[in-house]
Protein backbone atom coordinates (compact mmCIF):
# COMPACT_ATOMS: atom_id res chain seq x y z
CA UNK A 1 0.00 0.00 0.00
CA UNK A 2 1.33 3.77 -0.93
CA UNK A 3 1.00 6.52 1.53
CA UNK A 4 -0.22 8.80 -1.63
CA UNK A 5 -3.48 6.27 -2.31
CA UNK A 6 -4.16 7.04 1.06
CA UNK A 7 -3.77 10.84 0.86
CA UNK A 8 -6.36 10.70 -2.47
CA UNK A 9 -8.68 9.20 -0.18
CA UNK A 10 -8.45 11.84 2.55
CA UNK A 11 -6.88 10.57 5.21
CA UNK A 12 -4.87 12.50 8.00
CA UNK A 13 -1.13 11.78 8.56
CA UNK A 14 -1.88 10.14 11.75
CA UNK A 15 -4.24 7.95 10.23
CA UNK A 16 -1.99 7.08 7.24
CA UNK A 17 0.76 6.24 9.75
CA UNK A 18 -1.27 3.98 11.62
CA UNK A 19 -2.74 2.17 8.31
CA UNK A 20 0.97 1.51 6.89
CA UNK A 21 2.30 0.81 10.52
CA UNK A 22 -0.51 -1.98 10.77
CA UNK A 23 0.07 -2.84 6.71
CA UNK A 24 3.93 -3.65 7.82
CA UNK A 25 3.19 -6.02 10.60
CA UNK A 26 0.57 -7.64 8.04
CA UNK A 27 3.49 -7.98 5.63
CA UNK A 28 6.04 -9.15 7.99
CA UNK A 29 4.09 -12.28 9.39
CA UNK A 30 3.04 -13.26 5.81
CA UNK A 31 6.77 -12.77 4.45
CA UNK A 32 7.54 -15.30 8.23
CA UNK A 33 4.83 -17.55 6.40
CA UNK A 34 6.53 -17.54 2.76
CA UNK A 35 10.08 -18.06 4.03
CA UNK A 36 8.69 -21.49 6.28
CA UNK A 37 6.91 -22.27 3.19
CA UNK A 38 10.13 -21.87 0.93
CA UNK A 39 12.23 -23.88 3.63
CA UNK A 40 9.76 -26.46 3.66
CA UNK A 41 9.74 -26.52 -0.16
CA UNK A 42 13.54 -26.24 -0.05
CA UNK A 43 13.80 -29.59 2.27
CA UNK A 44 11.40 -31.46 0.23
CA UNK A 45 13.08 -30.64 -3.06
CA UNK A 46 16.43 -31.99 -1.29
CA UNK A 47 14.73 -35.18 0.29
CA UNK A 48 12.78 -35.62 -3.13
CA UNK A 49 16.91 -35.36 -4.78
CA UNK A 50 18.41 -37.91 -2.26
CA UNK A 51 15.54 -40.47 -3.01
CA UNK A 52 15.93 -40.33 -7.05
CA UNK A 53 20.14 -40.67 -6.44
CA UNK A 54 19.32 -43.87 -4.65
CA UNK A 55 16.65 -44.81 -7.19
CA UNK A 56 19.64 -44.68 -9.40
CA UNK A 57 21.67 -46.90 -8.10
CA UNK A 58 19.26 -49.40 -8.27
CA UNK A 59 18.63 -49.13 -11.95
CA UNK A 60 19.32 -52.55 -13.53
CA UNK A 61 19.46 -54.21 -10.31
CA UNK A 62 17.33 -57.67 -10.33
CA UNK A 63 14.78 -57.89 -7.45
CA UNK A 64 14.69 -61.47 -7.59
CA UNK A 65 18.16 -62.05 -7.67
CA UNK A 66 18.36 -60.13 -4.47
CA UNK A 67 15.47 -61.56 -2.90
CA UNK A 68 17.89 -65.09 -3.57
CA UNK A 69 20.78 -63.77 -1.99
CA UNK A 70 18.85 -62.67 1.24
CA UNK A 71 17.25 -66.34 1.50
CA UNK A 72 21.06 -67.94 0.91
CA UNK A 73 22.83 -65.64 3.78
CA UNK A 74 19.71 -65.96 5.79
CA UNK A 75 20.27 -69.70 5.61
CA UNK A 76 23.72 -69.82 6.43
CA UNK A 77 22.99 -67.55 9.34
CA UNK A 78 20.99 -70.03 10.18
CA UNK A 79 23.25 -73.12 9.36
CA UNK A 80 25.99 -71.16 11.31
CA UNK A 81 24.17 -70.66 14.37
CA UNK A 82 23.36 -74.23 14.31
CA UNK A 83 27.24 -75.02 13.92
CA UNK A 84 27.82 -73.39 16.82
CA UNK A 85 25.13 -74.31 19.08
CA UNK A 86 26.58 -77.84 18.20
CA UNK A 87 29.99 -76.64 19.01
CA UNK A 88 28.96 -75.85 22.60
CA UNK A 89 27.22 -78.78 22.95
CA UNK A 90 30.25 -80.86 22.20
CA UNK A 91 32.52 -79.05 24.82
CA UNK A 92 29.65 -79.26 27.74
CA UNK A 93 29.11 -83.24 27.00
CA UNK A 94 33.18 -83.38 26.85
CA UNK A 95 33.42 -81.64 30.50
CA UNK A 96 30.78 -83.48 31.82
CA UNK A 97 32.20 -86.96 30.73
CA UNK A 98 36.03 -85.64 31.50
CA UNK A 99 34.52 -84.76 35.36
CA UNK A 100 32.28 -87.89 35.60
CA UNK A 101 35.97 -89.97 34.44
CA UNK A 102 37.51 -87.71 37.28
CA UNK A 103 35.29 -88.63 40.23
CA UNK A 104 35.64 -92.23 39.81
CA UNK A 105 39.31 -92.14 39.36
CA UNK A 106 40.39 -92.60 36.23
CA UNK A 107 43.88 -92.97 35.15
CA UNK A 108 43.98 -92.33 31.32
CA UNK A 109 40.79 -90.15 29.97
CA UNK A 110 41.49 -90.58 26.34
CA UNK A 111 41.83 -94.88 26.50
CA UNK A 112 38.58 -94.41 29.00
CA UNK A 113 36.72 -92.24 26.13
CA UNK A 114 38.02 -94.46 23.51
CA UNK A 115 36.66 -97.33 25.00
CA UNK A 116 33.03 -95.48 25.37
CA UNK A 117 30.39 -95.07 22.53
CA UNK A 118 30.82 -91.49 22.91
CA UNK A 119 28.46 -90.61 20.25
CA UNK A 120 25.33 -93.06 21.14
CA UNK A 121 26.08 -91.04 25.07
CA UNK A 122 25.91 -87.43 23.15
CA UNK A 123 22.19 -88.59 21.10
CA UNK A 124 21.04 -90.11 25.44
CA UNK A 125 18.01 -88.25 26.54
CA UNK A 126 19.51 -88.75 30.23
CA UNK A 127 23.09 -87.93 29.40
CA UNK A 128 24.53 -87.90 33.07
CA UNK A 129 22.98 -91.31 34.22
CA UNK A 130 23.89 -93.35 30.66
CA UNK A 131 27.44 -91.46 31.47
CA UNK A 132 27.77 -92.82 34.95
CA UNK A 133 26.11 -96.31 33.84
CA UNK A 134 28.89 -97.04 30.99
CA UNK A 135 32.19 -95.65 32.89
CA UNK A 136 30.99 -98.33 36.05
CA UNK A 137 30.59 -101.27 33.39
CA UNK A 138 34.36 -99.67 32.35
CA UNK A 139 35.45 -99.71 35.74
CA UNK A 140 34.49 -103.21 36.72
CA UNK A 141 35.56 -104.43 33.47
CA UNK A 142 39.15 -102.80 32.82
CA UNK A 143 39.36 -101.80 36.33
CA UNK A 144 42.85 -100.94 35.27
CA UNK A 145 41.88 -97.63 34.18
CA UNK A 146 40.93 -96.43 37.67
CA UNK A 147 42.57 -95.78 40.87
CA UNK A 148 41.29 -98.47 43.49
CA UNK A 149 39.74 -97.45 46.58
CA UNK A 150 41.00 -100.28 48.17
CA UNK A 151 44.05 -99.99 50.54
CA UNK A 152 46.00 -103.25 49.24
CA UNK A 153 45.66 -102.28 45.66
CA UNK A 154 47.43 -98.44 46.50
CA UNK A 155 49.79 -99.07 49.48
CA UNK A 156 50.86 -96.65 51.74
CA UNK A 157 54.83 -96.47 52.96
CA UNK A 158 55.12 -94.56 55.37
CA UNK A 159 58.69 -93.10 55.97
CA UNK A 160 60.74 -92.22 58.41
CA UNK A 161 59.94 -93.90 61.07
CA UNK A 162 61.57 -96.09 63.94
CA UNK A 163 61.84 -99.34 62.31
CA UNK A 164 59.46 -100.81 64.89
CA UNK A 165 56.07 -102.69 64.49
CA UNK A 166 53.30 -100.55 65.48
CA UNK A 167 50.36 -101.78 67.35
CA UNK A 168 47.72 -102.75 64.60
CA UNK A 169 50.71 -104.88 63.18
CA UNK A 170 51.74 -106.78 66.33
CA UNK A 171 47.73 -107.52 66.94
CA UNK A 172 47.38 -109.09 63.31
CA UNK A 173 50.34 -110.97 63.40
CA UNK A 174 49.46 -112.03 67.16
CA UNK A 175 45.75 -113.11 65.47
CA UNK A 176 47.57 -114.81 63.05
CA UNK A 177 49.57 -117.21 65.22
CA UNK A 178 53.00 -115.19 64.31
CA UNK A 179 55.63 -114.37 66.60
CA UNK A 180 56.54 -110.91 66.77
CA UNK A 181 60.04 -109.97 64.56
CA UNK A 182 63.41 -109.80 66.50
CA UNK A 183 64.64 -106.64 66.27
CA UNK A 184 68.09 -107.58 66.18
Amino acid sequence: MKKEVLQELGLTEEQITAVLKENETDLAAEHKKTQSAELERDNYKGQLETAQTALKEFEGVDVKELQGKIQTLTNDMAAKEAEYQGKIADMQFTDLLKGEIQKRGGRNEKAIMGILDVNALKESKDQSKDITAALDAIKESDAYLFGSDEPIDNPVILGGGTGGIDSNTATLRAAMGLSAPSKE
